[in-house]
Parts: structure tokens; C-alpha cells; sequence
């Protein structure tokens, strides 16, 4: 697309680098947190799972970047990402103090809900490896000099974690727009992490730093009030409806304070139950809004990444030389088709999303 300058792939090691915390996922299936025995264990993060959709689903050559305590529940997550075939070459190991205290691995237990009652999280993530990340912990000109990578992820929820991971985002940030690597951000607004930094008001302070280093902003309508600032008139902040609307207000407003933003994109939900919601996306590029097919009634096993996936859907289109409005279909049939499975990340294949932008449905395949 115009705009979006890519580096070739034959220039790069890395087609996508993904900057962010990954937990581990306790999960009790179809029972609650608070009466559980068992709990099936999955790795996720919002950053993360956009790494690990483009390898699985889209085949690209992906790594992370994050830190761990090195202990066995450390060596768990390892495996874990190493089963998704994202390279983890730049995890940054910490040491085992035997108890925790200076710094651990976090966990999130996820129950996904069902009929009127919602999905519920309960994070245990205090004083993670991740969390403590500083300027110069990271070698960012070893991945985007030497190695090169043709696109760089981050989001609002790595960038709430700890005192100085505002600063880190940014400083990976710079190094990839100086060596010619595409940035993306998903604001990813969550209260509950920013309540110790000063709420609203802090998140703010740092999007609005980090916002003129992004390329392809991601956010749906809560994000751009919460996380950036963005009032608008009649935002329906219980998601109660499938309206772009006040989208598009915001992208207006956006585009005119931010003219680095290549891509503005967003899911649009219409929340009906927990594993019935109407479901699509828009984008705006180049001047122009591209909006996804709405699907009516979608039914949801795990709606739990069903935004990740949406973001890496639109970057693989975008990073296969796909148009805007091509990018913005395979996003939202890649989220689509992510929320039929469990756990946070995807297990879709590239023929099963070009097959429902085609227009397939659930016909049994033999």
C-alpha cells in the first residue's frame, strides 16, 4: 500500500518482531476460576500472539522479545513458544532468587465465560522479568541492524507494565524506523495495569509519546478515549453495538495529530452473550475506510485473542503485498476463526481464512 514502505524479505532474518509480556494461561475449560481442580495450560500475551499468529497461521518468520525468570515455570513458557515456532533467540534471562521476590513469571487465569456471563481474567503478574526491562537491556541493533526485520509490534499492554518499559517501547521503537522496519501498536487499554501508574491520565502521557513513532495504529473505540485522549461524542463503551461511527471520528482526529500514521484499524463487536457476538473490522489508509464483512451472530468458543489475531491477519496481508481492503477481510476472518478454538492464540491455517473471505462456511470437509 502506499505509504508502507516494506524492507524485501530477502534483506531481512525476521519478517515480524514482537516486542511484550507472555504469561502462562491457567485455564478451567467450561468451569470457573474459583471452583476449579484442573486448569489446561496455554502461554499467551497480547504482543506474543501476534508473533505466534503469523508463524502458525501465515507462515513467517517471527521472534519475540521479552524476559523470564529462569526457573522451570520460565523453561515452561520456553516450550511453550517454542511448539509455536517463534524464535526466542532474544528472551532475556533472569536468575531464580529460590522465593520470587525479585522478579518472577507471570500467570492469567482465563475463564471464557458463557450465555450473560462474560469472560472473566484474573492476572497474577506483579513484579515480572518482563516488567523490569530498562533501556539498554536489549540489543535493538542486533535485530533491526544486523539481523533485520521487516515489521516491529508493540502495544499499550507491554508499555503499562513497569516504570520503565514506556522507555524501553520507545527505544526499540526509534532503532527500527531508523533501519527501515514498519511499527505497529495496539493501545490495548486495560485499567487494571495502569491503576498503579496514575490511570487514564498516565496512559495517556505515554501513547501520546509513543503515538508519532507508529506506523499502523490498532484500537478500537475504548483505547482511543482511554489510552490517547480521544473524546468523542456517543461512544458506546459497553461494545453493546457493531457501529463505526465513532470510529471514524476518531480516525479523522487522529490523522490530523498523528500524519505518521500510515494505517488506522479496529474489530468492531456487538456483544449479544459471551459466545454470541456480531463481529468485523474497518481500517482507514491512504485517505480511504476499507470495512470487513460483518458476521451476524458469530459464535465464540474463546474470544480471549481474538484481537491479536485480528492484527496479525492485517500485518501478513500487508507484509504479502495485499491492499488495505484485502488487509482489513484477512484480519477479521483470521479473528473470526481464532475465537472458535481455546486458549489465547490461533490454531487457523491460512486455508481456512482465505476460504471464509471467500465466502465458505462450516460444511464438513472430508
Amino acid at each position: 500500500m502506499a505509504g508502507l514502505s516494506l524492507r524485501p524479505a530477502e534483506d531481512c532474518m525476521w519478517d515480524e518482531v514482537s516486542l511484550g509480556e507472555i504469561m502462562i494461561r491457567l485455564d478451567p475449560g467450561d468451569g470457573r476460576i474459583r471452583t476449579a481442580r484442573n486448569f489446561r495450560v496455554w502461554e499467551g500475551g497480547g504482543e506474543y500472539n501476534v508473533a505466534r499468529g503469523l508463524r502458525k497461521c501465515f507462515g513467517m518468520r517471527t521472534a519475540v522479545v521479552t524476559a523470564f525468570v529462569d526457573n522451570p515455570v520460565g523453561r515452561l513458557l520456553e516450550d511453550l513458544i517454542d511448539q509455536g515456532g517463534v524464535d526466542t533467540s532474544h528472551v532475556k534471562w533472569v536468575g531464580f532468587d529460590g522465593l520470587g521476590r525479585a522478579a518472577r513469571n507471570g500467570l492469567n487465569f482465563t475463564e471464557k465465560g458463557f450465555g450473560v456471563r462474560g469472560a472473566v481474567g484474573c492476572s497474577d503478574r506483579g513484579h515480572t522479568a518482563v516488567s523490569q526491562l530498562k533501556p539498554g537491556d536489549i540489543d535493538w541493533d542486533a535485530i533491526f541492524l544486523r539481523q533485520g526485520a521487516r515489521w516491529f509490534h508493540c502495544g499499550g499492554i507491554f508499555a503499562a507494565l513497569g516504570e520503565h518499559t514506556p522507555e524501553v517501547a520507545i527505544e526499540a521503537m526509534q532503532t527500527a524506523r531508523a533501519n527501515g522496519t514498519i511499527v505497529s501498536y495496539d493501545l490495548n487499554y486495560r485499567p487494571s495495569l495502569w491503576e498503579a501508574y496514575g490511570g487514564s491520565d498516565r496512559a495517556i502521557e505515554v501513547n501520546r509519546a509513543i503515538a508519532p513513532l507508529v506506523d499502523v495504529m490498532i484500537g478500537n473505540e475504548e483505547d482511543f478515549t482511554k489510552a490517547l485522549g480521544f473524546s468523542v461524542e456517543g461512544l458506546d463503551e459497553n461494545c453493546s453495538k457493531l457501529d463505526p461511527t465513532n470510529f471514524m471520528k476518531m480516525i479523522a482526529r487522529a490523522a490530523g495529530e498523528y500524519p505518521n500514521f500510515k494505517m488506522v484499524a479496529t474489530t468492531l463487536r456487538g456483544v449479544k452473550t459471551a459466545g454470541v457476538n456480531d463481529w468485523g473490522a474497518v481500517c482507514w489508509a491512504d485517505g480511504e475506510t476499507h470495512q470487513a464483512d460483518v458476521r451476524v451472530d458469530l459464535e465464540i468458543y474463546d474470544r480471549v485473542g481474538g484481537g491479536d489475531s485480528f492484527a496479525s491477519g492485517l500485518i501478513y496481508a500487508l507484509l504479502a503485498d495485499k491492499s488495505p481492503a484485502e488487509a482489513v477481510q484477512y484480519g477479521a476472518a483470521h479473528g473470526a476463526l481464532a475465537m472458535t478454538t481455546p486458549g489465547d492464540t490461533t490454531m487457523a491455517t491460512l486455508v481456512e481464512v482465505e476460504n471464509l473471505i471467500a465466502g465458505g462456511g462450516a460444511r464438513v470437509k472430508r
